[in-house]
């Protein structure tokens, strides 16, 4: 078990986040995520075994977990919503949707928001593996990095140093 994940939990409780503990360690993605992102770091896939849902108090921010990849979750958002969008505005433009489908090949959304606006947060899967960057509305895939690794986007939760509304 992973300590960074359990300090994240406790701390969560604690601030009266809507959190879920897994019953048991079994992780079972769908297989479309597993083939789209090979790479996903072992850090995130132990987060995901220990909790079943993890949202903000105010509810409108939610980390993305097992049950909104593989599609059965009660949350509205799909766990691709915002790919969904940028791909929905390319309209007809199959080089630019071509480009969108790339560009989240390479970046796992691992955090949705809808606090003043859509943003996310995702693992960069390139050449910085583990990396977590931000993205919003209306251009998802300009980013901004925000921290090293999972555990270090942990500490910046657990500071409030990280802003999940859209400014």
């Amino acid at each position: 078990m992973n300590k960074k994940n359990s300090e994240f939990i406790i701390w969560a409780t604690e601030n009266r986040w809507d959190i879920t503990e897994k019953s048991g360690s079994q992780l079972n993605l769908d297989s479309s995520i597993i083939s789209r992102y090979k790479e996903i770091p072992n850090e995130y896939l132990d987060f995901l075994s220990m909790v079943e849902k993890c949202i903000t108090p105010d509810e409108k921010t939610w980390f993305i977990c097992e049950d909104e990849f593989n599609n059965s979750s009660a949350i509205e958002f799909k766990w691709n919503e915002y790919e969904s969008l940028s791909l929905e505005a390319a309209m007809d433009d199959y080089i630019w949707k071509s480009e969108i489908t790339s560009w989240w090949d390479n970046y796992l959304p691992i955090v949705m928001s809808v606090d003043g606006g859509y943003s996310f947060y995702a693992i960069d899967l390139t050449n910085d593996k583990g990396v977590i960057v931000r993205g919003c509305e209306p251009e998802f895939e300009e980013i901004e990095k925000v921290a090293n690794t999972l555990e270090q986007f942990f500490d910046l939760i657990m500071s409030n140093s990280v802003e999940f509304s859209v400014t």
